[in-house]
């Protein structure tokens, strides 16, 4: 293993081995202790696209809540969970085998596409004609736009379901997915996200299913790693210190480098990042 790659496992804090039950609750103890540090807060908002990661993060949102009501006159604390579509989404029925496991103190459902078009025909008036791509990212924005809305509305706190994975190759959209108040499963990769699925008993066609962001309308349900081009599995197992083929490898750290800016915080002139 050489420098890059320690210093990236280093700094994804990610572990070559989980036990799947500590880190259920680690994840589930951090988000109880941040409501109960700051007390104004009275719950937590996460769309569930009915993926793994999404539908993981859900889960142990619900167990912390559980958790925080328990004992309780009346039940302060609450999970919202959000349902986001644009337009009609194709895999729909996964969305809701997630919510019917995650069993959320309340779900909305909020379509993006009235909002996400009248975006597009705005730029297009002023003589912007956006890519299908670019109206990807719109659509990402429009949905954690709404989930802050919700949480300003319930004053509940926005979580996020960046894991290691995306952190490392930028598989997200910034300040759309990737913007959010908490992330409970930063430090794990995806088969360590699935082993925690399946501790919890979560319906294997959720986590096993092909991960896709399906935000391009010209290439729907589009997988991850087509876009990445590079698995899932070797992106683990470069998070875990394993050898990786050569190609993986430079794929991997090419990722990593093309998306430093969306893991720092806006550049200030104090900053070595610009220079």
């Amino acid at each position: 293993m050489d420098e890059l790659q320690q210093r990236i496992i280093e700094e994804l804090e990610v572990l070559p081995h989980i036990d799947p039950k500590e880190e259920i609750r680690k994840s589930v103890d951090f988000m109880k202790a941040y409501m109960l540090k700051h007390g104004f807060f009275n719950g937590y908002v996460l769309g569930i696209s009915g993926g793994q990661d999404s539908t993981l993060v859900g889960k142990l949102a619900q167990m912390a809540v559980d958790e925080l009501n328990e004992g309780r006159d009346i039940e302060k604390y609450q999970f919202i969970a959000v349902r986001l579509p644009y337009g009609n989404q194709k895999d729909a029925s996964d969305v809701d085998d997630a919510l019917a496991f995650i069993q959320p103190s309340v779900t909305f459902e909020v379509n993006i596409k009235a909002a996400v078009d009248a975006s597009a025909e705005a730029l297009k008036a002023a003589g912007v004609e956006i890519t299908d791509f670019t109206k990807g990212n719109e659509k990402a924005r429009e949905r954690m736009k709404a989930q802050y809305s919700i949480a300003a509305n319930y004053n509940c706190v926005v979580l996020g379901t960046d894991q290691a994975a995306e952190a490392l190759t930028g598989f997200y959209t910034k300040y759309g997915d990737g913007g959010s108040d908490l992330v409970p499963i930063f430090r794990l990769n995806k088969r360590q996200g699935r082993q925690m699925l399946k501790e919890l008993g979560c319906p294997e066609h959720l986590y096993m299913k092909v991960p896709t962001a399906d935000l391009e309308d010209d290439r729907p349900m589009l997988p991850d790693e087509v876009a990445l081009g590079v698995s899932y599995e070797e992106v683990d197992d470069y998070l875990e210190g394993k050898d990786v083929s050569d190609t993986a490898k430079n794929t991997i750290e090419a990722l990593y480098r093309n998306s430093q800016h969306k893991r720092h915080m806006p550049i200030t002139i104090f900053d070595d990042f610009w220079k």
